[in-house]
């Protein structure tokens, strides 16, 4: 072989392993490298709220926190961005304290309330503990587009040092934006998570280990509700519903501005339209999309009336959102990573997706009603409960515990951890290449 190609050979089999040693970085070491990093280059300061709350006193500066999870590949991408690359970002962000939390350890949940389901969230808060607005959103489990920018986030920036300029006048107007007392004010409280973790991360041992992830919040609050035999309440099975559930489409560039309402739509009938730019909802100022979702967090599930001021052109208007009862399950749960803990409950591990319109009638399926396909069975532990029931990937399933309505995963999961409780089994219709079985699925906690 001629000896050109073989070093050419042998510098891509070097490159290579070099690599996939760095591919192959535990979680550990990832999360010690971005410490490192982030205290070495003094911008943000590390995983410490009180730091940044004294030093917000002293500086007269409102406060930027960064929640986000370790190692997640599109937070550290958006960070890296935030900080060495964007240069509208820069001189916004040197303008606040700014705070990188990376683990929910002793994390205050009376004041740092947003969706557990997402692993990037941004709070912009006075240094007394006022929240002018909540920034980062996501309406699948990996993708981010359509839903926040960095120019998204430099316009929420730039109204939140507004609010801060004119505060504490505007006091009144954000009392909204902190929530109600939580069930514990801190995530290594829960019961479920209280004999596995402490109130901070363990950097003498597995550090990685030792932290408590967003979503774990939320699977212990529901798991609390479970093992007391109670239901789970409305708002923790379907949190923070995204805007485009009532048929709002916000541009991800703008500052809480409409790029298309959809027909049909709740938002519709309120008379929304695209380019409309919301000024405040339910009294509170918006910011971003995520600071809509809090308001429709905040909402109760049985209907309500939630006043928008709506900047159109040059004309200020006033909408009203009405929500009629159980708007709610307008929202797609499927995505969430809470989905996976339903899942264990009420499927026995299975992911159920609809069916082609065009496969109905044909094949033993129904012309109408339910027709799920099973798009994946779980192996092992609580999650294999389906398959060890006989059910099998590409099963269609047409009846659960003798309802055919619920049309999507979404609905099977609401029905089943609300209408059934541990230690029953439901009835399960289901077609398999072509003919009708009827099998038990067993809910458990």
């Amino acid at each position: 072989m001629n000896p050109r190609v073989m070093l050419t050979l042998a510098v891509l089999l070097l490159t290579s392993v070099s690599v996939a040693a760095q591919q192959k970085k535990t979680r550990d070491q990832m999360v010690r490298a971005d410490r490192e990093k982030v205290t070495t280059k003094g911008f943000w300061i590390y995983n410490d709220f009180e730091a940044a709350t004294e030093k917000a006193k002293q500086s007269e500066k409102p406060i930027l926190v960064v929640l986000r999870c370790i190692p997640c590949e599109e937070c550290v991408k958006l960070d890296d961005d935030l900080v060495d690359q964007d240069p509208v970002l820069r001189p916004l962000l040197e303008q606040f304290v700014c705070v990188r939390i990376v683990s929910t350890n002793g994390l205050d949940l009376s004041l740092f309330q947003y969706d557990t389901d997402q692993s990037f969230a941004v709070f912009m808060l006075n240094a007394d503990r006022t929240i002018y607005g909540r920034f980062g959103t996501r309406s699948h489990r990996t993708e981010w587009i359509g839903d926040v920018s960095l120019q998204g986030l430099a316009e929420a920036l730039k109204g939140a040092l507004e609010l801060h300029a004119a505060y504490p006048g505007n006091k009144d107007s954000l009392v909204g934006k902190t929530g109600p007392k939580p069930l514990f004010d801190r995530p290594e409280l829960l019961p479920s998570l209280r004999e596995k973790f402490t109130s901070s991360l363990d950097y003498s041992g597995d550090v990685a280990k030792s932290c408590i992830h967003c979503h774990q919040i939320g699977d212990a609050q529901r798991e609390y509700y479970r093992s007391r035999g109670e239901s789970i309440p409305d708002a923790l099975l379907n949190p923070y519903p995204h805007p485009k559930s009532i048929g709002l489409i916000f541009d991800p560039n703008q500052k809480a501005t409409l790029k298309t309402v959809q027909s049909d739509s709740i938002s519709a009938a309120a008379g929304l339209t695209a380019g409309d730019q919301i000024v405040s909802l339910n009294g509170q100022p918006i910011l971003s999309l995520a600071d809509v979702q809090w308001v429709l967090h905040s909402a109760p599930g049985t209907g309500a009336e939630l006043r928008a001021v709506v900047q159109r052109g040059n004309i200020t208007l006033d909408k009203t959102l009405s929500l009629p009862d159980g708007w709610r399950t307008l929202d797609d749960i499927s995505w969430r990573v809470s989905a996976w803990g339903l899942r264990r409950m009420v499927t026995g591990g299975m992911v159920l997706e609809s069916i082609n319109p065009n496969e109905r009638g044909s094949n033993g399926l129904p012309e109408n009603g339910m027709a799920l396909r099973i798009q994946h069975v779980g192996q092992y532990g609580a999650h294999a409960a389906a398959k060890n029931a006989g059910f099998q990937k590409g099963d269609v399933v047409v009846s659960y515990d003798e309802r055919s309505d619920l049309m999507t995963d979404s609905d099977v999961l609401r029905y089943g951890v609300t209408a059934n409780k541990p230690g029953e089994s439901v009835s399960v219709k289901i077609v398999r290449a072509g003919k009708p079985h009827s099998l038990k699925l067993p809910i458990q906690n």
